[in-house]
C-alpha cells in the first residue's frame, strides 16, 4: 500500500535567511529551511562552493530553490552586496571560525550593533574556546567514539546532525519573535540572538546511546539480544530488529523456539547462547525472498540485504 506524501508545513513562510557556509552541514540546514518555507540566499566565493567538486548532483539537491549569489568578502564590492542583504535578513548562517568572521567584519559585536533585529546561527566544529580548532566530521564522530575500527562511517553523521540541531535554532528564533510579537511588541523593537551550533556537540549527542552503555558490545541492542542483530543468510544479510517481545514471539514462532510465556522468560531466552546459535543456523537456510515474506507476514521487523 502506498501513502500521498505530507506537504511540509511552512512554519518559515515570510523568514528570510542569508547563508554564508559552504560544504554540508550549513547548506543542509538551507535545504530543510526552504522546504519549511523560508525565502533563503546565499553567498559564495568567487571560487565556488567545496561541495561542487566533490558531488555535483548533492551540491544541486542542496541548493533547489536557494537564490545564490556570488560575492568576494575580501573586497569592498563584496561587502557592499553583503551589506544589501544583510539589510533585508531576519537570520543569518555562518559557518567560519569565529578570527574569521572578526577579520570579514562579522562578529556578532559589531552585527549586533549595525543590524539590532538580525539573528545569527554560528556553526563551530566544537563549543566555546575551542570554536578555533581544525576538524571535520570524521574527527567529531572519532571524538566520540563512533569510528570502530579502520572503516568510514557510511554517513556524515556529524554534519546531518548539525544541519537539524541548525534547523532548530532558526525554528527557535522564529518562535521566540513571534511569541514576542503576540506580547505586543513592536517588530523593530524585538533584538536578535546569536547561537552557536557545535558539530562536535551534535556527534555528542547522537552517541548518547552508546554512552548510556545501550549499543555497547554484549548489550541488548549491542548484539546480546538475538532478536537484534545483524544475520547471514543464504544468498545475503538480514537486519532483524524483533526487540520488543510480541516481536519476538512472532520470531520464535517462524523458527520452531518455543515461544516464551513471560516478558522475563522471553528476555532470559533472547538473550541465551543457545537462541543466538539457533537463529544464526535458521537464516543460514533461508533466501532473501523468503525472510521478506515471512516478515510481510507474521509482522516482523527485518530487512534482507543482498550480497
Amino acid at each position: 500500500m502506498t501513502y500521498p506524501s505530507q506537504p511540509t508545513p511552512q512554519a518559515l513562510k515570510g523568514t528570510r535567511i542569508l547563508s554564508l557556509s559552504l560544504n554540508l552541514p550549513g547548506p543542509a540546514a538551507l535545504m530543510r529551511c526552504h522546504a519549511m518555507g523560508a525565502s533563503c540566499v546565499k553567498l559564495a566565493p568567487p571560487s565556488g562552493d567545496p561541495m561542487q567538486a566533490y558531488c555535483t548532483a548533492a551540491f544541486e539537491r542542496l541548493h533547489v530553490g536557494v537564490r545564490q549569489v556570488e560575492a568576494d568578502l575580501k573586497t569592498d564590492a563584496g561587502q557592499k552586496r553583503l551589506q544589501r542583504e544583510l539589510a533585508r535578513t531576519d537570520i543569518l548562517l555562518t559557518s567560519f571560525r569565529p578570527s574569521a568572521l572578526s577579520k570579514l567584519g562579522l562578529s556578532w559585536k559589531r552585527l549586533h550593533a549595525t543590524y539590532p533585529t538580525l539573528n545569527q546561527i554560528a556553526i563551530v566544529g566544537s563549543p566555546g574556546v575551542r570554536a578555533e580548532e581544525p576538524g571535520h566530521d570524521l574527527t567529531y564522530l572519532a571524538e566520540n567514539d563512533l569510528v570502530p575500527g579502520l572503516d568510514l562511517p557510511p554517513s556524515l553523521y556529524a554534519d546531518m546532525g548539525g544541519s537539524l540541531l541548525v534547523s532548530e535554532a532558526v525554528l527557535q528564533t522564529v518562535v521566540q519573535r513571534q511569541r514576542q510579537l503576540l506580547q505586543g511588541r513592536d517588530l523593530a523593537s524585538i533584538k536578535g540572538r546569536y547561537l552557536e551550533i557545535a558539530l562536535s556537540e551534535a556527534a555528542k549527542y547522537l552517541a548518547l546511546p552508546r554512552t548510556w552503555g545501550l549499543t555497547r558490545p554484549g548489550a541488548d541492542v549491542g548484539g546480546g539480544h538475538a532478536g537484534y542483530r545483524i544475520y547471514a543468510c543464504r544468498d545475503g544479510r538480514v537486519a532483524l530488529a524483533a526487540l520488543e517481545p510480541h516481536f519476538a514471539a512472532a520470531l520464535c514462532a517462524v523458527a520452531a523456539i518455543p515461544v516464551p510465556k513471560s516478558l522475563a522468560q522471553g528476555m532470559a531466552l533472547m538473550r541465551s547462547a543457545s537462541t543466538h546459535r539457533t537463529l544464526e543456523q535458521w537464516f543460514l537456510g533461508k533466501t532473501c525472498a523468503q525472510l521478506d515474506r515471512l516478515a510481510a507476514s507474521h509482522d516482523i521487523p527485518m530487512h534482507s540485504l543482498k550480497s
